[in-house]
């Protein structure tokens, strides 16, 4: 059996495996690497998604890379506008020559006897099965499922003489033209969906079972425009950055200490951009803030829509589809010609495809997850993931940085395999996720890994802390063995300084 040996082999060709390949470049030059990517295109999530107004939830200057500056006017940026940046970053480090495309990674083995991953793909164009093998394998895929979103069994669906759509598989030629419209959800597709439909609709109705936070947010800020046209590209980039972290990072740490402060204020904020005829009822989570993800309204267009009577919000519950629309549970029933299920993700690890070790399954809800990059016992892998408190290429890009400091350790060392290892029963049932008890999160506890009592096992929302340890941390921490050796390194005056600054931070 003959297989394609790279030094690094990286699944996925959405925002975190391109910006890794572009830190590979970067910080590691020497090692060959390849992309593989199920889809026939770069883009991930940004590819995928392609319903009415798809855009990001989170501001573009924390959004973009740390090392390619988001020059565009949009605080809230479109689907396509995301992958257009994703291309041209991938275009202008050379990695889009990596990038295989339609290849689906099946099952990935470590081997102990020859020290490297066997990867089994599946090219999807032609039905053919390839092989590769590589020094280090790193995960891509984010953590949500590409074939099919969640959407729950409602009593009677059958019976229904419209369309039903998932948001995930949106048709091209869905025609909504002046018909009647009903989005199940309330989360951050439903609130995008329904401004952006509601022009076209005869009316939309967004049906939530529970209220979440919103936030009204400019889709261009003035004073970005300002210090665009003040200061060099990278210069406005690096001061907007610094000043929407330390916003975002304000609102949640005051989430968590003060949420009646926090609620009262965004609740405020909602109350003036909706005025007094609509209830306020709709938009009073039964949770405090943070508990789940806030939803981003740009430029408070659902408060408009609703305002102008063209969309309308109701909370309640679904007691079935009936052949007009959906009963309630209170009895009412509304009409539609479409019902569209904006009802969540379904959370995946890896892209599903079989992880093993020497041919046995590694289960990887029972694995704690390291610096929340690696996973306990697994050799010479990583898994890079973003944040769900902050944007998510905040943490891809220091933990891709990290990644390369790790492949550039062992090469300077000598070493051919890293594995965290835990010498101290870390292990808790909380996932690596963190504190958000959202849906998809809770429906997928059994296939997360967990997250440890202590450094470096914690998984932390934290990018202070991440930053300071992901790019300035010492690599040999007592954690990571390096060709079955763990050795903990004498700390160097760098390091002492860092772990006095974290204490200060912690303080």
């Amino acid at each position: 059996m003959n297989a394609t040996h790279f030094d690094v082999l990286i699944t996925g060709a959405g925002v975190s495996g391109v910006g890794m390949a572009c830190h590979l470049v970067r910080n590691s030059p020497g090692k060959t690497f390849a992309i593989l990517e199920r889809r026939d295109d770069l883009g991930g999530t940004w590819d995928l998604f392609r319903y009415p107004g798809i855009r990001s939830d989170s501001d573009m200057y924390t959004f973009g890379y740390n090392f390619r500056p988001w020059t565009g006017a949009k605080v809230l940026a479109d689907g396509a506008s995301i992958k257009q940046y994703v291309r041209e970053t991938a275009e202008e480090y050379g990695v889009d020559q990596h990038i295989r495309y339609q290849r689906k990674v099946v099952r990935s083995n470590w081997s102990s006897e020859d020290r490297r991953w066997h990867v089994e793909v599946l090219r999807e164009d032609n039905g053919e099965t390839e092989h590769y093998t590589a020094s280090f394998v790193v995960g891509c895929t984010g953590y949500y499922n590409h074939d099919q979103g969640y959407k729950p069994s409602f009593t009677g669906e059958k019976s229904f003489k419209g369309q039903i759509i998932h948001p995930q598989h949106w048709p091209e030629d869905l025609d909504y033209q002046g018909k009647k419209v009903i989005v199940i959800g309330s989360g951050a597709t439903a609130v995008t969906l329904v401004p952006s439909m509601a022009e076209d609709c005869e009316h939309i109705t967004m049906l939530q079972r529970s209220p979440t936070y919103m936030l009204p947010v400019p889709t261009v800020d003035p004073s970005i425009q300002l210090l665009q046209k003040l200061l060099p590209a990278r210069l406005a980039y690096r001061i907007t950055r610094l000043r929407n972290i330390a916003a975002n990072k304000g609102i949640y740490e005051a989430s968590r200490s003060r949420p009646k402060v926090v609620s009262r204020l965004l609740l405020g904020l909602v109350r003036r951009q909706v005025g007094s005829g609509v209830d306020m009822r709709h938009f009073q989570p039964s949770y405090n803030p943070w508990d789940q993800r806030l939803c981003a309204v740009a430029d408070g267009d659902l408060f408009r829509v609703l305002r102008e009577g063209k969309a309308s919000i109701v909370t309640d519950h679904i007691d079935r589809f009936t052949a007009r629309g959906i009963k309630l549970k209170s009895g009412e029933e509304l009409e539609a010609d479409i019902i569209i299920t904006a009802t969540g993700l379904d959370l995946q690890i890896l892209g599903g495809m079989d992880l093993e070790i020497d041919g046995q399954p590694v289960p990887v809800n029972e694995r704690m997850i390291y610096r929340n990059v690696m996973l306990e016992g697994v050799p010479n892998a990583a898994m890079i993931f973003g944040y769900t408190n902050l944007s998510w290429t905040m943490k891809a890009d220091i933990a891709a940085e990290f990644v390369c400091r790790v492949l550039n350790h062992m090469d300077k060392k000598g070493y051919q395999v890293a594995q965290p290892v835990d010498n101290g029963n870390n292990r808790t049932d909380d996932t690596f996720m963190g504190a958000l008890d959202s849906g998809y999160i809770q429906r997928a506890a059994d296939r997360l890994p967990r997250k440890g009592r202590e450094e470096p096992w914690m998984a932390t929302q934290n990018y202070l802390h991440d930053k300071q340890d992901l790019r300035y941390g010492a690599i040999e921490d007592g954690s990571l063995a390096f060709d079955g050796r763990l050795r903990r390194l004498r700390p160097s005056r760098t390091s002492q300084m860092v772990g006095q600054l974290r204490t200060a931070l912690s303080n």
